[in-house]
This record gives structure tokens, sequence and C-alpha cells, in this order.
């Protein structure tokens, strides 16, 4: 057995965009304390290109002593089989999934190369993420409150809560339309539900922050500044989250999450459904 190491090299490869291998990859490692290099390799589609990656494989086994761990989907065999003649420890991310489906199924899997339930397959849930992500840029950061009509999601929150990343990633990953509205230094004296956001209060969802960390990025952003300090952090998160709370509209905190947490609880509380094909 190898000796044990805190730092690995990891690579993701796939014979389409490994997206699925990176997913569940980054799903496992979180369940171990190691420090990692990753490297992702889409399109491993022929031999030659299965060849350069069994190049790069061992040159980091070469490099560190320690053999990488390789997340794969490979279709073919003959790619497949060339690519693990390479000094890694492997690890097939639909193998353990397919063989117990199959079996309960009663069928035999026929996989195609990049054959998945993607935008490759349905040219209107392409369309229709292309136009979610049009329609979130186009409401971002109070740019805009019309048409909030067509919007599946509204969040309300401070600066630098989250509120962007979130807004983008849901439109990105779900074809959800997010529309996200800022409350800014000049709105704390009288603050307010927005007259145009108010008729839509039942899927309007609030980000929240702790002042220590909302400090800590404006400072990143503006350091020394008024918009940045402390206090300026703590007055206005404690008059957004009073404001929240009088009109009962439900909130996250979003110190501790990453852009996929934050938006898988915002699916889970609005009932909103992913639209993956």
């Amino acid at each position: 057995m190898q000796a044990k190491t805190s730092f690995r090299d990891v690579f993701y490869v796939s014979d389409g965009t490994a997206i699925t291998s990176e997913t569940m990859g980054h799903a496992v490692l979180g369940q171990f304390s190691i420090e990692t290099k990753q490297t992702t390799v889409p399109f491993v589609e022929n031999i030659e290109r299965a060849e350069e990656v069994k190049l790069l494989i061992n040159n980091a086994f070469e490099k560190r002593g320690t053999k990488p761990l390789v997340f794969y989907s490979i279709v073919v065999p003959e790619v497949r089989e060339i690519i693990e003649q390479a000094n890694g420890q492997f690890y097939d991310v639909l193998k353990t999934l397919v063989e117990p489906l199959s079996r309960d199924l009663g069928l035999t899997p026929t996989p195609k190369l990049q054959r998945s339930h993607s935008i490759n397959r349905d040219a209107r849930s392409y369309m229709d993420r292309i136009a979610a992500i049009e329609y979130t840029l186009a409401h971002d950061d109070g740019i805009s409150l019309n048409n909030l009509e067509e919007s599946d999601i509204i969040l309300l929150g401070v600066s630098r809560c989250g509120k962007t990343p979130t807004s983008l990633y849901l439109a990105m990953q779900f074809g959800i339309r997010a529309v996200n509205y800022p409350f800014i230094q000049e709105d704390m004296d009288s603050l307010k539900l927005p007259s145009a956001i108010e008729p839509y209060r039942y899927k309007t969802f609030g980000l929240t922050i702790t002042p220590e960390r909302l400090h800590a990025i404006r400072e990143g952003r503006m350091a020394n500044s008024e918009y940045a300090s402390q206090d300026q952090c703590e007055k206005e998160l404690g008059k957004v989250e009073a404001l929240f709370r009088k009109e009962a509209i439900p909130y996250l905190n979003t110190t501790s999450l990453s852009v996929e947490e934050i938006s898988t609880r915002l699916l889970d509380m609005s009932g909103l459904q992913r639209r993956m094909c």
C-alpha cells in the first residue's frame, strides 16, 4: 500500500465536458482533509488524446512520487485502456452506478460517446437556459425592475452578500430567471421593500451575511472606506435583516456557504424545480 500523503494530484478526465467527473470527484474528495492540484481534461475522444493524458498522469507521478487520483468517464474501450495504463489510482465515476442500475432495471446499458441528458439532446432546454442567463444579467444588481412577472426568484440583500454569483449560478445551472436587488447605504434612512417588488413578495428571498465576513469582502474591494467599515456593515445588516423580519421575507445567511449550497437551499425554500435536462 502506498504511503499516505496530504497532497495529491487529481485529474478529471472525460470524453465529454468532464463536468460529471468534476462534480462527483469534488463531492468525494470533500470528505477528506487533503490538499490537491486539480487538472481537468475534457473531450478525450481518441487514442492520440488518450496518450497525451497518459503522459500528463505519468509526469505527475514522477514529479510527486505518489499516484495521482483519476476520476474518469470514458466510453470507448481503446481510449479507456490507454488511460488506465498510466501510473494513477483510477475511479470510474459512472461504473458504480451503471452496474447496479442495469441489474435493477433488467436492461443492458448501450453507452454512446458524449451521450448524456444535456443541452445537446434538447435544443429547447438549451435556449431556455440562454434566455434565463440573458434575463438574469439584465436584472443584475438593480439594473432593472421591469418584467418581474417573468422572474422565477427575486433576491434582496446588502452589497457583497452573494446575490450576483448566486443569481448567475441559478440561471446557468438550472435555467432559473433570477432578479437581484441591492440595498445600498443611501437606502438605510428609509429602508423599505421596493414598490415594484411588492406584488412579487411570494417569490422574494433575502440573503444576509455576518458583519465580520462582509467587512472582509468589502475591504478587499474598497479598503479603508466607510463602505467597508465594520460599523457600516453592522448597521446595514441590522436594518436589512429587520426589514426581512418585518415584511416576512425568508432569508438565508450565506457566510459559510458556497454558491452551490446557497442555490440549492434557495431552490428548496422556494419550491422551484431544477431545469436540468
